[in-house]
């Protein structure tokens, strides 16, 4: 069971709370250097965590829909000091991004009409682009490793490219399958295998052993109860002070679906937000979705922020009966609240039990053809985006039930093809990181548009 209060010393929770903000802060360049980060912080130098635990614990956030990052550090913070240990950890991971990039939606509606802050996203867009492609081959040497991966991926990409089917159905779908066995990956029953031990005796940091199975799933359920009485709380406050049907409603349907789907972060995500957001309810353009994945990954924390640009986006876009800039405001707050609500509540609700859930074979399974399909995913949002960018007109090939993007071959914008080629030279053969790629390119639109060389 978590621990309760009185068994927390202050000392530890003062502890947490400053490596938690610590981490926050700091906690640029995506996933992998977030990770980084807190083994470094709680395993490394603060001790809290031993590395077993901190290996079982991110196994465990790979399995959820949601950024693993985030999880991860809910997860440690629940170590160190129970459920308020969580919740102090992963919203500090949360809050200094949040607001950064609160603050950056404002600015961009603000000014983005101005023509430096127009040609800043000029070259962003390009260093976007190359950033996904990275991603894309990151993840698909990871997880192709067999012919049924190869088959998963290959599956899932014509869905969303080709029949425009909605992303939770194809990771619904390849999830099914990988559970039943039809179509996993072969390296998952491998992985299962190889895997490190598990703490014989998990404890609270004070030593004290956790409680049986039995009282650890009451504790969980009480969890889960409370956890979803906050999630929809705002959204009933939004339906009830409003209407039902109010853009805030919608925001928050929309986001709440996202977050129990979002396997495979935020790269995955860009393609269903776009055939929803852009395609279907008109709350951004395109090229508005790679400013803001632009935004994300120029600021503090997980990814998955790009998701509170949008929302902002679509209350300011349609405010009444509010100021834009406050609806927009609210929007932000609501997508971000709907979006790690449930991080929270897997974390803090399996955590009890995540030794014996390492164990569970159907799950490693269901991961594995689950990270095979958001290949397939990502592969879409790289074309989508790439036709989108590169291309100043786009049609739409519909044929005999498929219906995709096409682009006009004249109408490609060589300036932005050649300031991605740039971002691809500095990433793949110099090595440089995401804050610096983004920043390169962005001062090179700046020099091209002002210039009055790109038109």
């Amino acid at each position: 069971m978590p621990m309760s209060r009185k068994t927390v010393p202050a000392t530890d929770m003062g502890w947490l709370a400053r490596r938690s903000l610590k981490i926050g802060l700091l906690s640029f360049g995506g996933p992998a250097a977030q990770i980084a980060l807190m083994h470094r912080e709680f395993v490394e130098d603060g001790g809290k965590v031993s590395e077993t635990r901190f290996l079982n614990a991110l196994n465990y956030c790979m399995l959820l829909p949601g950024p693993e990052a985030q999880q991860l550090a809910t997860y440690c913070g629940w170590i160190v000091a129970g459920v308020r240990g969580g919740l102090v950890s992963g919203l500090l991971f949360i809050l200094p991004g949040a607001l950064a990039m609160l603050a950056v939606s404002l600015l961009y509606v603000t000014l983005g009409s101005t023509g430096i802050v127009a040609s800043l996203f000029y070259g962003i867009k390009a260093g976007v682009l190359a950033i996904v492609l990275q991603a894309l081959l990151r993840l698909g040497r990871r997880a192709l490793t067999s012919a049924g991966a190869w088959a998963i991926a290959l599956a899932a990409f014509l869905a969303l490219f080709l029949f425009d089917l909605p992303f939770p159905m194809v990771i619904v779908a390849a999830g099914l399958a990988g559970a039943l066995g039809l179509a996993a990956p072969p390296r998952a029953e491998a992985e299962l295998e190889a895997a490190p031990d598990a703490d014989p005796a998990p404890t609270h940091s004070d030593g004290r052993a956790r409680g049986g199975w039995r009282s650890g799933l009451g504790a969980s359920l009480r969890t889960v109860a409370i956890a979803l009485l906050l999630w929809g709380l705002p959204v009933a406050l939004a339906a009830l002070a409003l209407s039902p049907r109010h853009v805030l409603i919608d925001i928050a349907g929309f986001f709440s679906t996202m977050a129990v789907v979002s396997f495979g972060g935020a790269y995955a995500l860009l393609s269903y937000m776009a055939q929803v957001a852009v395609e279907t309810q008109g709350w951004l353009a395109p090229g508005e979705m790679l400013d803001g994945l632009g935004l994300a990954e120029t600021t503090p924390g997980p990814l998955i922020l790009v998701t509170q640009f949008v929302g902002f986006l679509g209350g300011f876009r349609d405010p009444a009966p509010f100021d834009p800039l406050i609806a927009g405001t609210l929007a932000a707050a609501m997508t971000t609240w709907v979006t790690f609500a449930p991080s929270f509540l897997f974390v803090l609700a399996g955590a009890p039990h995540i030794d014996r859930i390492q164990q569970v074979r159907w799950l490693s399974r269901m991961l594995s053809a689950i990270t095979a399909a958001v290949v397939g995913t990502i592969l879409n949002l790289s074309l989508w985006f790439a036709i989108n960018v590169l291309f100043r007109e786009v049609g739409t090939l519909e044929r005999a039930g498929l219906s995709a993007p096409l682009p006009v071959p004249a109408s490609l914008d060589p300036w932005i093809a050649g300031l991605a080629g740039l971002a691809a030279v500095l990433l793949f053969v110099l090595k440089r990181g995401v804050a610096e790629v983004v920043l390169v390119t962005a001062l090179a639109g700046v020099v091209l548009k002002l210039s009055g060389v790109a038109g």
